[in-house]
């Protein structure tokens, strides 16, 4: 009932942000709710790692919340999303020393560098600071639960890694389409992957017992 349940919140705020009848409030009611429904899922569970990604869950739902209202609250959802994953790595890092694979970190600060690069002419000044931390945190928190998921090679610590580049993809396509230029579909790619990594970790901390 759960996964029915976030599927459809999922799907209809991904119909509202492409323009469905009633749109606007339709994703403005659907956003929120699904990840919503994914934090009251992990919220009950025990233990530290479930209780890191409730918590990551709960900074992610601040954030949607963010990103969604009217004006530019940009930064403000960024800062929300930084903390997310700032929560994800705590919970990562419990059963796995950070970096444990370091060709993965590499490869995940090469895919960082590249990304501001690339976003770099369209970047306001003052914006340029928090994307390059947020660049740091995304791309370590992937790198640490792909890096686990080599290490443990159990079922959740492979979908909190397949979680982990699934984000560092939504949101490399929802920076291109804020600096550069727009996407095609954004909200397909940008809020399906997003839902979808989301509910890889919500998974791993329902699967860990």
């Amino acid at each position: 009932m759960m996964r029915l349940a976030f599927v459809l919140a999922a799907v209809l705020a991904i119909a509202g942000a492409m323009g469905a009848p009633g749109g606007l409030w339709l994703h403005y009611l659907t956003k929120p709710l699904a990840t919503a429904i994914l934090l009251v899922a992990v919220a009950g569970q025990g233990g530290i790692y479930a209780r890191a990604i409730a918590v990551g869950l709960g900074f992610g739902l601040a954030g949607d919340i963010a990103l969604m209202l009217p004006g530019d609250y940009f930064l403000l959802g960024l800062c929300c999303f930084f903390l997310n994953h700032c929560a994800y790595l705590v919970a990562l890092t419990r059963d796995c020393r950070l970096a444990a694979r370091p060709l993965i970190f590499a490869g995940f600060a090469l895919i960082a560098v590249v990304m501001v690069a690339a976003l770099w002419p369209g970047l306001p000044e003052g914006m340029r600071p928090p994307v390059i931390a947020y660049a740091v945190v995304l791309s370590g928190m992937a790198a640490q639960a792909l890096s686990r998921a080599q290490v443990l090679g159990s079922a959740p610590a492979r979908l909190a890694g397949i979680g982990g580049v699934l984000f560092v993809f939504s949101d490399a396509v929802l920076a291109w389409d804020q600096f550069r230029a727009d996407v095609p579909l954004a909200p397909v790619w940008i809020l399906g992957s997003y839902y979808a990594a989301q509910w890889c970790f919500a998974a791993s901390a329902l699967r860990r017992r």
